[in-house]
């Protein structure tokens, strides 16, 4: 048992966008303790988050109560066939040590794997792929601890009808402990990423996402090119072409990484720089091809830190919505570092899915942790709302309960639901008051 309350020290997420003081830290190792700990929050009148790795920039984990640290319920629990539940504590980043053995992976994954199987799923993380949805759609169960300290298996067979809200339950149903995920066998892909026309890639924006297993494209604002990336999913046995290790450093750590940082700074001190940088990286970077396994392809490292926003809206809607973003970026006269992010997801019925019932372009801007996005973010909201734009909840926006009630037509099951686990609010906190309602 380990449910000693401990002083907790300030929390400050990865983007440094957001912070709390919770007044204790547990750190549990069993499902017996997560229940004690719930009880005992009860008694001293306090809520309850789990924090995972920090890797959201909303306050969505954010608490002045006792925080959770999940860390000690990790790894692989059970195993049934293509079905592996995983510890709420497990980090995506462990992964691959984990399925690999049992011949199993990920159907899909985006590109940073820091967060833990339970936040990334609490949030609704998803990668890139027309037919594919985010990894919230791969759950086929999970187990709450509720806010009176039961215990609730949810699952295609046991309470049925709670899975399309616990799948993506934003930390407001109560503490998950495990997820059972449905896995695909280990796959290989085929990478190809190349530098082209912003226009012709838009211009063939749906084609290209009808056509490729996996596409998204970043572009750096004041040029006229897209980075395109193009994974196509091949069979296990494939023989793998991997990048050299100085290729992937010189790509990942030093272009990605530590160019990327300098470029940022720089265009802090003398903005009028950032034009002619951000030319000259859209020619140095993303031209090359390997073959490698899935989570490889999928997973790039990101230690530069940053701020995000992402919003999903109609596929279609893409093209005309980025070079709305576009003229935007003109018309202020801002000078934008970092490149903005384009990807694409399957239609889902998850309640509060940012693909819930269409089929969605994601645009995802950033900026430097360094500098403030708020009107940079704030603008380009307006332009997402206007596409009946969803933001993703566990990146940075600006809507209200009223506001988000227009774009998601289930979010009152979803309140409802939330009404009935947790009435008290124990794993509530001020930014899910904002968007769930108080």
């Amino acid at each position: 048992m380990s449910t000693e309350l401990l002083a907790a020290p300030t929390w400050h997420n990865w983007g440094r966008s957001e912070s709390s003081n919770p007044a204790f830290i547990v750190r549990p190792t069993s499902i017996d303790d997560v229940q004690a700990v719930v009880r005992e929050a009860a008694r001293r009148g306090l809520t309850v988050k789990p924090i995972g790795a920090g890797h959201s920039f909303t306050a969505i984990g954010a608490t002045d109560g006792l925080r959770l640290d999940m860390s000690g319920i990790r790894g692989v629990l059970g195993v049934d066939g293509m079905r592996v539940t995983l510890g709420a504590g497990t980090h995506l980043y462990e992964l691959p040590g984990l399925l690999g053995p049992l011949g199993l992976a990920l159907t899909n994954m985006g590109d940073v794997d820091r967060q833990t199987i339970s936040g990334a799923t609490s949030t609704g993380t998803h990668g890139t792929g027309s037919r594919f949805g985010g990894i919230s759609t791969q759950l086929r169960a999970l187990t709450l601890v509720t806010a009176d300290g039961d215990v609730l298996r949810v699952s295609e067979t046991e309470n049925p009808e709670l899975l399309p809200a616990a799948a993506l339950g934003l930390g407001a149903l109560g503490v998950v402990v495990d997820v059972t995920v449905e896995c695909v066998p280990t796959f290989v892909m085929r990478a190809v990423e190349h530098p082209e026309p912003l226009d012709d890639v838009l211009d063939s924006w749906l084609a290209r996402v009808a056509s490729i297993d996996h596409f998204e494209f970043y572009w750096f604002p004041h040029t006229d090119v897209a980075l395109g990336k193009t994974n196509t999913r091949l069979p296990a046995d494939t023989p793998l072409d991997r990048l050299s290790p100085m290729r992937e450093w010189v790509d990942d750590k030093f272009m990605s990484n530590t160019v990327l940082a300098a470029i940022c700074n720089l265009g802090r001190v003398l903005p009028a720089l950032t034009p002619p940088i951000n030319r000259l990286a859209s020619k140095l970077t993303g031209d090359r091809e390997f073959t490698d396994l899935s989570q490889a392809v999928f997973v790039t490292d990101r230690t530069t830190r940053f701020r995000e926003m992402e919003y999903a809206i109609p596929l279609a809607s893409v093209p005309d919505a980025l070079r709305a973003v576009r003229d935007l970026i003109n018309a202020r006269g801002w000078r934008i570092s970092f490149p903005v992010e384009v990807r694409a997801a399957a239609a889902d019925d998850l309640l509060l899915s940012t693909a819930a019932g269409r089929a969605s372009g994601y645009i995802a801007v950033h900026r430097y942790f360094r500098e403030d996005p708020e009107e940079y973010f704030r603008a380009v909201e307006q332009i997402m709302i206007g596409f009946g734009g969803r933001p993703h909840w566990g990146k940075m926006h600006y809507r209200d309960h009223a506001s988000l009630e227009t774009v998601y037509p289930r979010m009152g099951e979803f309140v409802t639901i939330r009404d009935r686990l947790d009435p008290e609010r124990r794993f509530g906190n001020p930014y899910l008051a904002r968007v769930l309602g108080a």
